[in-house]
């Protein structure tokens, strides 16, 4: 297939190109920015830059290339403001649907969050409703969270994975990242509230996967989800941070199943981040 890939420079779109073109695909990958270019030629796709939020540019350029499926991983990270990946969920969603009916394209797979529901104690399906109650700003980012599953399950072949908190190189959750750096300068505190992961190489390969899967909704997360007096002091130790302290944080969070996924033929590298975190 011809995929075109938004925000392919990030994260996990170069670690799905690579899994694409063995697959034998041909990959288009989007970035904003044109000194990202080499970036994505060096994982064997051919760049394409686009500012999603311009809706004219993005019709033309899904348009043009003419894909046969649409991988939509656009997020903005860098600032960790809510508000700004709202606005790519919510616009920049709309214009990658809206381009694809035009071009004539049934088949896309979008990312989004596997924490999207209301905190308990029972394993989260992909049925359970969305915390569409709860307060700012968590509420803007649930909104804007139906809004791109509701876009993207326009099309015929609309697919949605909702994938655990990334960890891996390059994200938040590594030796490197925001919360490596927190750990290390001791704050990043071991609460209550339950988090399910999932490791970079896993969501690339449920991407590839969901290729196929036609239209849905699934959860992309590890076996193990763990309350913060689990696993942040595991992640101290992987990223050679000292042991954390103990506190409530006044949040349960809510566990999630991937039995959907599982059952749809995922398999995963790291079924546990207990081992995932040293790798």
């Amino acid at each position: 297939m011809r995929v075109f890939i938004a925000g392919g420079s990030g994260v996990l779109g170069r670690a799905l190109i690579p899994l694409l073109r063995t697959a034998g695909h041909e990959a288009i990958a989007t970035t904003r920015s044109l000194s990202k270019f080499a970036r994505v030629a060096d994982t064997g796709a051919t760049p394409f830059l686009l500012d999603v939020l311009d809706r004219t540019a993005t019709v033309r350029a899904v348009v043009e290339t003419r894909p046969d499926a649409i991988v939509h991983l656009l997020t903005d990270l860098t600032a960790g403001d809510s508000g700004s990946n709202a606005r790519l969920r919510t616009a920049g969603t709309r214009h990658l649907v809206d381009a694809a009916h035009e071009a004539g394209t049934s088949r896309m797979v979008a990312e989004s969050i596997s924490w999207v529901h209301s905190p308990g104690r029972e394993p989260a399906t992909e049925s359970d409703p969305l915390d569409l109650d709860a307060p700012e700003p968590r509420q803007t980012t649930i909104s804007a969270v139906r809004a791109l599953e509701g876009a993207v399950q326009e099309l015929d072949d609309g697919g949605v994975l909702r994938f655990g908190q990334l960890y891996g190189p390059g994200t938040w959750y590594s030796t490197a990242g925001r919360f490596g750096d927190a750990a290390r300068a001791g704050g990043l505190p071991a609460t209550e509230t339950v988090t399910s992961f999932v490791h970079t190489s896993d969501a690339a390969a449920a991407l590839l996967l969901a290729l196929g899967w036609g239209r849905g909704t699934w959860n992309i997360v590890d076996d193990e989800p763990a309350s913060g007096h689990e696993w942040v002091p595991r992640f101290a130790a992987a990223v050679g941070a000292p042991p954390p302290t103990s506190s409530i944080s006044g949040d349960i969070g809510r566990p999630v199943s991937n039995a959907a996924a599982r059952a749809a033929g995922l398999t995963l590298r790291y079924p546990s981040w207990r081992d995932g975190f040293f790798a």
